[in-house]
């Protein structure tokens, strides 16, 4: 099935979004690891992995509408050098998320391509889920402070 160009390209630029994000979150994850963070190395990476899947789902989206998925092109990746810069970072990227997955549904609306609109709903819930999670990590360091926070991201 042929799909608009216009929903194609909107597919390829959430795919360079995601593609981004992966990089930052195993980056983040990583060091959260290297630090011996293990609770947000856990977390972070399992939000890679579904960042991952949203990229495979972009894909498979991509080649159904006989687009051709662009996996060179990927937006900024921004790597926080202390665990509350990454938390910070990474909201900002879902911010960003979220914003573009509710204007790539309006687009698929007005396009008339609702399985196109309907992946990307169940894609946004999931970024909502982030922005929740990280929102109240910031929460906790707010309330605990810095030390207090990063104290139980330990598993020992």
């Amino acid at each position: 099935m042929r799909g608009q160009d216009q929903v194609i390209a909107t597919l390829n630029e959430l795919l360079a979004d995601e593609l981004s994000a992966i990089n930052q979150y195993v980056v983040h994850a990583e060091m959260c690891a290297n630090w011996g963070y293990s609770k947000l190395h856990k977390a972070t990476e399992a939000r890679a992995i579904t960042e991952m899947r949203h990229a495979e789902k972009l894909i498979q989206r991509l080649l159904f509408l006989q687009g051709r998925p662009q996996v060179s092109a990927m937006g900024p990746v921004n790597i926080g050098e202390r665990v509350e810069e990454q938390l910070r970072q990474d909201l900002q990227a879902e911010h960003r998320a979220v914003t573009q997955y509710n204007h790539a549904i309006r687009l698929c609306e007005e396009a008339k391509d609702h399985g196109t609109a309907e992946l990307l709903r169940t894609i946004l819930q999931e970024e909502e889920e982030h922005v929740d999670w990280l929102e109240a990590q910031q929460e906790q360091i707010s309330q605990l402070g810095l030390p207090l926070y990063l104290a139980q991201q330990r598993d020992d």
